[in-house]
């Protein structure tokens, strides 16, 4: 008995070292970067999708919003048309490996999601010289800014909207959670995997939910080296909370399924522990996970596009206030509801 424990353990440590989680990074950096009307030319040559909604005059700010794990630019669709009649110009590209961007299901690592989103907002302020220029990150697209903010060549903006970012880091998941998803990204990083079953709602508008079941953009079956990717993303974020300062807004929904309370209450607690003054959190009691799209959209709109006009003065919804109570809960955890 012995010896064929030792003979199957041998053969799933060959298993295990024959597998590893892999990036898909860019080529050589022998390219001009530019932006066109429908695309964004990265350093490497690589054409990714762009969208933008601009004002019919000259604009007095500049919005550049990332998208979330397996989601594409579209998702500012909304969004977009509503800040461009404010006058704020937005753009949003298909990050590499999603939408209509080449390798599509493969992780390209931080670093590349970072540096292009460097090299965006460094052409971006170069057309709009006398503009403030705003990031906004929805979800995935949350923890690539936060990322970004700690590299040398990311440039100065004038403040970070982070709508439900992605911050389930590791020591925030169950044991078993982590262990298995090392198991299958160490074993078969190519298995795929769908959210079919898991009886998690991401918003509370079905017509939306519908729409992305049936757009052929919008990933429905992940690669687990790309979930692994994600996972080693959203580590790195969550341990710069306290890195983090400068002109902030932060969304959350409280009925998020998707990005846990644990973990986003933790993060807040570091975050908020310096420079509080100058950050601003809101929590939206009928809140999900695509705040942006969820049917109460246009509360989370307004608040953004006043934040952009006032910051750091109270938001027309009064989440902040109530986020403000929340965490100031010896254990927000336990009780949300507020009499």
């Amino acid at each position: 008995m012995n010896t064929q424990h030792t003979i199957i353990s041998l053969l799933l440590l060959t298993a295990l070292s024959a597998c590893m989680p892999m990036t898909y990074p860019p080529g050589e950096k022998n390219f001009a970067a530019q932006i066109s009307e429908n695309t964004f030319r990265t350093e490497d040559g690589t054409y990714l999708p762009l969208r933008h909604w601009l004002p019919n005059t000259e604009p007095r700010a500049v919005l550049i919003a990332l998208h979330g794990f397996n989601d594409y630019s579209h998702f500012f669709q909304q969004p977009g048309e509503y800040f461009s009649k404010l006058g704020i110009a937005c753009f949003a590209y298909d990050q590499r490996g999603f939408g209509a961007a080449p390798q599509r299901g493969l992780w390209a690592g931080e670093a590349t999601y970072t540096d292009d989103l460097q090299v965006l907002v460094h052409l971006l302020k170069k057309r709009y010289p006398s503009r403030p220029v705003y990031l906004l990150g929805e979800s995935m697209g949350g923890a690539i800014i936060i990322n970004s903010l700690n590299q040398v060549k990311m440039p100065q903006v004038n403040g970070i909207i982070l709508v439900s970012p992605a911050l389930w880091a590791r020591p925030t998941m169950p044991w078993y959670q982590r262990s298995l998803l090392w198991a299958l990204a160490h074993s078969v990083p190519w298995l795929t995997l769908t959210g079919e079953g898991l009886g998690v709602m991401a918003s509370d508008n079905i017509e939306m939910l519908r729409a992305l079941g049936r757009d052929p953009l919008v990933i429905k079956a992940t690669r687990v080296e790309t979930v692994y990717g994600l996972t080693d993303l959203m580590d790195s974020a969550f341990n710069y909370a306290s890195l983090l300062h400068g002109n902030f807004l932060v969304l959350y929904g409280e009925k998020d399924e998707i990005i846990p309370k644990k973990p986003t209450y933790a993060f807040l607690k570091k975050f908020l522990a310096t420079d509080e003054s100058e950050k601003t959190v809101a929590f939206y009691q009928q809140g999900y996970h695509m705040l942006l799209r969820d049917l109460q959209a246009p509360t989370t709109w307004k608040d953004i596009a006043a934040w952009i006009d006032n910051s750091p003065k109270k938001l027309p919804s009064g989440a902040d206030i109530r986020a403000q109570q929340v965490l100031a809960r010896p254990n927000p955890l336990v009780f949300t509801a507020v009499h």
